[in-house]
């Protein structure tokens, strides 16, 4: 239980590489680049690039639900409210947190306001309506629906270490890094090595789905919700998710001095397709 909570998490090489993850937003050059340069500068660099990216205290979830309350009280129910409202969606606010948020939000800021709202939003968390009207979830949706971690966004700066996608979401930045990753069936990441002159390593923790971790000359461990491992420096491994099932890891960068990560060749084909 002690490993359990000591910490709680990062992926790969987590700490230092996701703690400067920005939050990539070119609207701003897009739209107005020619004519306002400096304003676009500041949108996509400044608010989104800074403000936006500062996950430590607010989670991307979170700011989106400020944003969305904020426009609303302002009265701007315009494309960028719709804007903010597809963006929050996609960084996990519910279908049932939005309808509870403007509910809310009507008793302050005026009924008008709600009813204009609901009808944009309506629009946004139904996307997926069938012919019958029934709200078809996709294969992520369903899986993000039994965990308790927002998946997050795509892993970009990464993909190249991982065969499929995988997903990352940050739960704290401050004392030690703790990020939820999430591989989707069939994903996993190449071997790799943490170094570190001195402690170091990594922690993984399953908090939903099926997967595996694998160590260099071991036989792969199957990971399941509250199994951990501990991954000492030095060790080469691997880990992902199994070929049927959604996989969701806490990884947790232990401490230490002069830490790196060494990204090796693909766990191959015939090596993956072993495990059942």
């Amino acid at each position: 239980m002690k490993k359990i909570f000591a910490l709680i998490i990062v992926l790969v090489l987590v700490s230092p590489v996701c703690a400067s993850q920005k939050f990539i937003q070119t609207a701003g050059r897009n739209n107005l680049g020619d004519f306002a340069p400096d304003f676009a500068r500041y949108n996509d660099d400044i608010l989104f690039g800074e403000v936006w990216s500062k996950n430590d205290e607010l989670s991307l979830h979170d700011r989106s639900m400020i944003t969305i309350s904020a426009l609303m009280g302002a009265g701007i129910l315009d494309s960028s409210f719709n804007a903010h409202l597809v963006m929050g969606k996609k960084h996990g606010i519910t279908k049932q947190e939005i309808t509870e948020i403007i509910t809310h939000l009507a008793f302050y800021t005026g009924w008008p306001k709600a009813w204009a709202a609901f009808g944009m939003a309506k629009e946004v968390w139904n996307d997926n309506e069938n012919q019958e009207g029934k709200t078809e979830m996709s294969d992520k949706e369903k899986y993000q629906s039994t965990i308790f971690f927002p998946i997050g966004e795509p892993n970009v700066n990464f993909a190249k270490y991982f065969i499929g996608n995988s997903y990352l979401a940050s739960v704290s930045l401050n004392q030690v890094g703790i990020f939820n990753v999430t591989f989707e069936p069939g994903c996993r990441n190449n071997w790799h090595i943490h170094h570190a002159k001195e402690g170091g390593g990594q922690i993984l923790i399953c908090v939903g789905g099926r997967g595996y971790y694998q160590e260099w000359g071991k036989d792969p461990i199957e990971m399941t919700p509250g199994k951990c491992v501990n991954i000492p420096a030095g060790v080469k491994h691997w880990h992902g998710a199994a070929k049927d099932s959604w996989f969701s890891h806490l990884a947790v960068e232990v401490p230490g001095t002069e830490t790196s990560n060494e990204w090796l060749e693909p766990v191959s084909d015939e090596e993956y397709l072993r495990l059942k």
